[in-house]
């Protein structure tokens, strides 16, 4: 009797990948899968690419530029010279770090708007705004007229999703899961997002809706009540840890999925060591991104 319950404890840790002496600690969250009904996904980044999709259009509009500039025939007005010197020095990897300083601009304006003492600026305005900021400095002011601009700032509304994002929403929603976006993103945005990402989501939920932007904690409250939902009925997923630690705050599911470049808390820090304690669910890059996390949850 003795060597049946030794072995049966041996073949339970080998299961659980823990030993018998941790059997004494007082366990954690429940499995996920079992307790939430919903996940709100974040998704610039998360669920779409935003920084090839970006740099693309960047380069693309800046070619069309220097084609009609050079074209006798065209009847766009000539570009100023000093602007069309300096567009002629651009490569590919210059437009990367304007798509990047773009993304820059956006995160420190969506994690310093005060609601209580600025009027309400959405997404939409903010990308028109501060691309033409940064035109000017980096010595493009006169590269595009002003609708042009409207339009190339447009070109957030049309990522492309990573490839795990669609089929891995599609398992989720089959598995019986409800799925919504919490995003900075303006409710415009997102609904061309999700039907030109081809992302299938429930809802779209946008802080737009509260008046904030995450990580201010009302926008994920906010969320978990248009579900109809509490917060730990929830599970929130982001490519960016700073945006989990904020729903985890407010009582929500934790999920992480690691996407190129994203993070912006670095693997020596000792809050992203933390960060694999609190998690629900950690996948890392490479693992399937979507996919995976359908796996994991049974679906």
């Amino acid at each position: 009797m003795v060597l049946q319950l030794l072995l049966k404890g041996s073949a339970k840790a080998s299961r659980t990948g823990c030993s018998s002496k941790q059997d004494n600690v007082r366990p954690g969250p429940p499995p996920l899968a079992d307790t939430i009904k919903a996940l709100t996904f974040d998704i610039f980044g998360t669920a779409v690419d935003w920084r090839t999709s970006i740099t693309d259009a960047l380069a693309t509009a800046a070619a069309a530029k220097l084609t009609s500039s050079s074209s006798p025939s065209s009847s766009s007005a000539a570009l100023p010279a000093p602007v069309l010197a300096k567009l002629q020095t651009l490569t590919p990897a210059s437009w990367a770090l304007f798509a990047a300083q773009w993304r820059a601009a956006y995160g420190a304006f969506t994690s310093t708007f005060d609601p209580a003492t600025q009027p309400w600026k959405d997404v939409d305005a903010h990308h028109r705004e501060s691309l033409a900021r940064l035109l000017g400095e980096w010595g493009l002011a006169g590269l595009y007229t002003d609708g042009e601009m409207a339009e190339l700032s447009r070109a957030w509304h049309f990522l492309r999703a990573w490839p795990d994002s669609a089929a891995g929403l599609r398992r989720l929603r089959g598995a019986g899961f409800a799925t919504a976006s919490l995003s900075n993103g303006n409710r415009a945005l997102l609904r061309d997002l999700d039907a030109h990402a081809a992302l299938g989501l429930d809802r779209l939920i946008s802080a737009e809706d509260f008046g904030a932007y995450k990580p201010r904690p009302e926008v994920y409250r906010g969320a978990c009540e248009a579900l109809g939902l509490e917060p730990r009925q929830v599970a929130m997923v982001a490519a960016h840890l700073k945006d989990l630690e904020a729903a985890r705050r407010v009582g929500m599911r934790t999920v992480y999925v690691a996407r190129p470049g994203e993070e912006e808390w670095k693997p020596e820090e000792e809050r992203y060591a933390r960060a694999r304690e609190w998690l629900d669910v950690w996948v890392a890059e490479g693992e399937g991104g979507f996919e995976e996390l359908a796996r994991r949850l049974g679906a």
